[in-house]
């Protein structure tokens, strides 16, 4: 088992690059099983979650060669299994995501419960809904199994907007016999990404990047050359970064579309950036004071699906607002435990309360001081991360998987930005 070391009290100061969208290299890998020729994804990240579903796809058949950094080379032909492992399934909620894919190609698929982060109930109803519409049955037991003669296409109404079910269900639909319809679709850039790879293997899908997608069903899709877009969610993780220890940084290959839902919620906390080509630019001087709504009200941040704010950057924002002149209220909407990493805050010297799972108000700013920390989940490990670096003294954080899971060579990336960071066996 490893940790990482940190002292705190630094700002950073310097030139980061943005990885690989780590929400979108996940379902392209899946979406590679939909064809017996090459997939060339471009982009991607060198990080847990992706090796682990490289994994699951060399398990099912896939041979992988990684060509150059973040270029790799799939191919499908020979898929002899429609089990996918329970020693990889029970490491990633992504796993699901073969779901569709095998069906299309195989018709069947034989799922164990999928893991990952644990922040709340992450229904699977969802896919199930999807997956039945589109003439699947499946039988419940340890696994899930879905078995399939024909898919036929379908007028599908989501009941709630998930980005995996939306995915699952594109992937299945490209290959269903006639039109599909997805109504209630997530809209997210790593949905569009998806969508834009399926396109370039041969697919038809019209109304990406809204929530409706109509997708025409063909006989055969063919490989591909794609790469993968910027991860604005590590994008943010680095935005906040810079607020926290009040430092200055600049963040090459940004996609600063994908990073406008953000705006509004760090302008409520008094933070700013600015932009030229994908150049993102945090100055030092930050105003680092909450701007109260009109009539001097406390302020609220919430996520909501996309093009809301984020819920993966909920915890980045939380760490933030401990460094801010004001209160303002954080409202985690969407899942029930992702806000209890707050009592390492707390800990730490965060005046923070917890009203119930879903809310905590944070008055600022605080004094945060080093203590020795566990990583929950991808998120509030790097925002437990972003708090070690700001507190004084210093911080040892333990279950460091859990944030290598979804970031990429964190230790060399934020030395060279000036975090004093080691990672050490324990």
């Amino acid at each position: 088992m490893k940790q990482y070391r940190i002292e705190g009290g630094y700002s950073i100061s310097g030139t980061i690059k943005a990885s690989g969208n780590k929400n979108a290299a996940l379902p392209c890998i899946a979406a590679a099983l939909l064809t017996d020729e090459t997939v060339i994804l471009r982009n991607i990240p060198d990080i847990e979650d992706v090796r682990v579903m490289l994994d699951v796809f060399r398990a099912l058949g896939g041979k992988v060669k990684k060509t150059e950094k973040g270029v790799f080379r799939l191919n499908a032909e020979n898929i002899h299994s429609s089990q996918i492992p329970y020693e990889h399934a029970k490491n990633i909620r992504a796993s699901i995501l073969f779901a569709g894919p095998l069906l299309a190609r195989t018709g069947m698929v034989v799922l164990p419960p999928p893991g990952g982060d644990v922040i709340g109930r992450r229904r699977l109803d969802t896919h199930f809904l999807a997956l039945t519409e589109l003439g699947a049955c499946v039988e419940e037991g340890e696994s899930f199994t879905f078995r399939v003669k024909t898919l036929n296409a379908a007028d599908i109404f989501l009941d709630e907007a998930s980005v995996t079910a939306t995915e699952n269900a594109a992937m299945s639909a490209c290959m269903a016999r006639g039109t599909t319809v997805i109504s209630n679709a997530a809209s997210e850039p790593h949905v569009q990404d998806l969508c834009r790879m399926l396109c370039a293997m041969g697919a038809k899908i019209t109304g990406i990047g809204s929530n409706i997608l109509t997708i025409e069903g063909v006989e055969k899709l063919s490989g591909c050359d794609f790469e993968i877009g910027a991860d604005f969610m590590e994008v943010g993780s680095f935005i906040g970064l810079a607020a926290a220890t009040r430092g200055e940084l600049f963040i090459e290959g940004a996609e600063i579309r994908d990073i406008r839902p953000a705006v509004s919620a760090f302008k409520k906390l008094g933070i700013l950036w600015e932009h030229k080509g994908k150049v993102l630019h945090v100055p030092k001087e930050q105003v680092m004071e909450v701007n109260c709504d009109i009539g001097g009200m406390i302020p609220k941040i919430d996520d909501a699906p996309w093009p809301g704010f984020p819920s993966d950057l909920t915890s980045i924002v939380t760490v933030v607002a401990t460094q801010v002149k004001g209160t303002v209220l954080i409202h985690e909407k969407m899942f029930e435990s992702r806000m209890f990493f707050v009592d390492k805050l707390i800990g730490m010297g965060a005046r923070i309360v917890l009203c119930d799972p879903h809310r905590a108000v944070i008055s600022g700013p605080s004094s945060l001081i080093g203590a020795e920390l566990v990583s929950p989940d991808v998120r509030a490990g790097m925002a437990l991360m972003i708090a070690a670096i700001t507190a004084k003294g210093k911080s040892i954080i333990r279950n460091i998987y859990q944030i290598e899971r979804g970031y990429e060579n964190l230790v060399s990336r934020l030395s060279a930005i000036g975090a004093r960071i080691t990672e050490e066996d324990t």
